[in-house]
């Protein structure tokens, strides 16, 4: 699955083509090694990419909607699921047209719920966005997508959202049943956070009194937030 990669602050977009390619039928390869190039040459004979955004519909947005047509897995067990891919494709398409945050903001606003986890997937790949594209994380974890709430609690959230946000959108996680592995950086944020100890023991003794099952997750979150934070010593 490619979707590790995408989320990990670690993953240089090169290595992320490698993953995706090595993962493509021959026609998606191509398809790939197409759109990116003309995607690389919009972005070189035009400006910025919000303000191509208000000209015609650039070629690279075409092949962003259509991704998930060419996107197919290679036969055999290492292809990876087609979705995986086709985030993939999107998240290096927009990484190479240098897509701004009023490209983002609009692709999500008008994307179909797929087009929209690329984005806030592409979003740690996506250089000078600062603080810009946090409505687009605060959107998705208001919805019970869970697909948008994984995406939205990668390495963007870790570095944007603030400690309370962050709080909720692990309790979100919880909720929907997003794993919490999905969440970027939950052992260094989650460490002596005793307001999310306050706040996962609250839903615990809600989930026990309804007579419902605590999820193991929480109780990993909960062991998290004992440890002691790191000192300078340390």
């Amino acid at each position: 699955m490619l979707t590790d990669p995408i989320h990990s602050a670690t993953t240089t977009t090169p290595a992320l083509q490698a993953a995706l390619e090595a993962r493509l039928g021959g026609a998606g390869r191509a398809w790939l090694h197409e759109a990116l190039a003309e995607a690389e040459a919009e972005a070189a004979s035009a400006g910025p990419a919000g303000d191509r955004a208000q000209r015609s519909l650039p070629t690279w947005e075409i092949r962003f909607a259509e991704a998930g047509r060419h996107c197919r897995p290679a036969p055999g067990p290492d292809g990876g699921a087609a979705p995986d891919l086709t985030d993939a494709a999107r998240v290096l398409l927009l990484h190479a047209v240098g897509a701004d945050h009023t490209v983002t903001d609009r692709l999500y606003a008008h994307g179909t719920a797929a087009e929209r986890r690329a984005v806030l997937l592409a979003l740690p790949h996506l250089g000078g966005l600062g603080s810009d594209a946090l409505p687009l994380v605060e959107d998705a974890l208001r919805t019970n997508d869970t697909r948008l709430v994984a995406a939205a609690v990668g390495h963007y959230a870790f570095e944007h959202l603030d400690q309370h946000a962050w709080r909720h959108a692990v309790l979100k996680c919880l909720f929907t049943g997003v794993p919490v592995t999905a969440v970027d950086g939950l052992a260094l944020r989650a460490q002596a956070d005793s307001e999310l100890a306050r706040m996962l023991r609250d839903y615990a003794a809600e989930r026990t009194a309804a007579g419902r099952p605590v999820p193991d997750d929480l109780h990993r979150v909960l062991s998290l937030t004992a440890m002691a934070a790191p000192t300078e010593e340390s």
